[in-house]
């Protein structure tokens, strides 16, 4: 098989493609997927980096979600069959053309979403789904500021908030990102650079918002936590804007604010069932076509290297996938 390996901590040039064995059978429990479609995340940069709290050692083949095609099934498997077009979770590997998944991870592809489209919904969605829904409490008719809104776990965001009847205001850093944000649905989208607060302040009418979701942190979300309304929630995703923010108590006292972390491998680990049971749900909406990742950049597998850079410079709108 063919596959992109980690061979030095580092950023995207230490990827190297290279001819490797095909894996071995799939065990109890598994299948194997020729893969063709991969999800590029910013998780990836950190773990060719080193700086993931799961640390693999080099060498290593990156990328955790892909999708493809059920060339084999191991032994108690009855949900799949050879052939099965699926959308499969890999602890790593998914950078390769072949790959070992648990069958319990993995999900049959809707007939009317696309192997690429596919192959980066799964982590974006869950992680929308399970910060938004889950811990956010969210609620029909609420007032949802989305940061690093074109980001794929930001149009996921809109996406599901949308479908669950919340109000959208969208940040992003230009006009092209902005206008992107409002195609997929969100009801206003706003340049945070220079401070949003006001603007937040203005559109929800001096209320402000029941929930931030907020990948970005740093001043960002010590900004956010003045545009919250009366017990609101602030869901810290990630640290996209140079490291965490010091949440000052006495901001969470006088508004009652819930600071909530959201972590959705977290909820893999603690509750794989109900990961699961998520999971069927989006795909559900997804084949309803309620919920369709926008892929603003498409490389070869053999080009990951550039698909990361891209992801690096900020110059993705929602996601990058890898196929062939």
């Amino acid at each position: 098989m063919k596959a992109m390996v980690c061979e030095a901590f580092g950023g995207p040039e230490v990827l190297a493609l290279r001819d490797l064995p095909d894996p071995p059978p799939p065990g109890a429990g598994e299948i194997q997927v020729r893969i063709q479609a991969r999800g590029v995340q910013y998780v990836d940069v950190l773990m060719l980096a080193g700086k993931y709290q799961f640390r693999p050692e080099p060498p290593f083949i990156p990328g955790g979600e892909a999708a493809g095609e059920v060339v084999a099934v191991g032994e108690g498997v009855t949900a799949f069959k050879i052939g099965d077009r699926v959308m499969s979770r890999h602890t790593l590997g998914a950078c390769a053309t072949m790959g070992n998944a648990k069958a319990a991870l993995c999900d049959k592809i809707p007939d009317s979403m696309s192997l690429e489209a596919a192959g980066v919904f799964r982590s974006a969605y869950q992680t929308a789904y399970h910060a938004l829904v889950q811990r956010g409490r969210m609620r029909d008719g609420e007032w949802v500021l989305v940061h690093g809104a074109a980001g794929g776990i930001g149009i996921a965001a809109i996406q599901v908030a949308k479908v669950f009847g919340a109000k959208v205001i969208a940040t992003a850093s230009t006009e092209e990102k902005r206008q992107a944000c409002l195609e997929e649905g969100a009801d206003y989208a706003i340049d945070y650079r220079n401070g949003f607060t006001d603007e937040v302040k203005k559109l929800t009418g001096g209320k402000g918002v029941d929930i931030v979701y907020d990948p970005i942190g740093d001043k960002v979300a010590e900004e956010s936590l003045r545009c919250l309304a009366w017990c609101g929630r602030l869901l810290i995703l990630g640290f996209l804007g140079g490291g965490p923010t010091n949440i000052r108590s006495n901001c969470l006292l006088i508004k009652g604010i819930d600071a909530i972390g959201v972590r959705v491998g977290g909820l893999t680990e603690a509750a794989p069932d109900l990961a699961i049971a998520n999971m069927k749900l989006l795909i559900d909406l997804a084949g309803q076509g309620l919920l369709k990742p926008r892929i603003s950049h498409s490389f070869p597998l053999e080009q990951a290297k550039d698909a990361l850079q891209a992801v690096i410079d900020r110059a993705v709108i929602g996601k990058a996938v890898l196929v062939g």
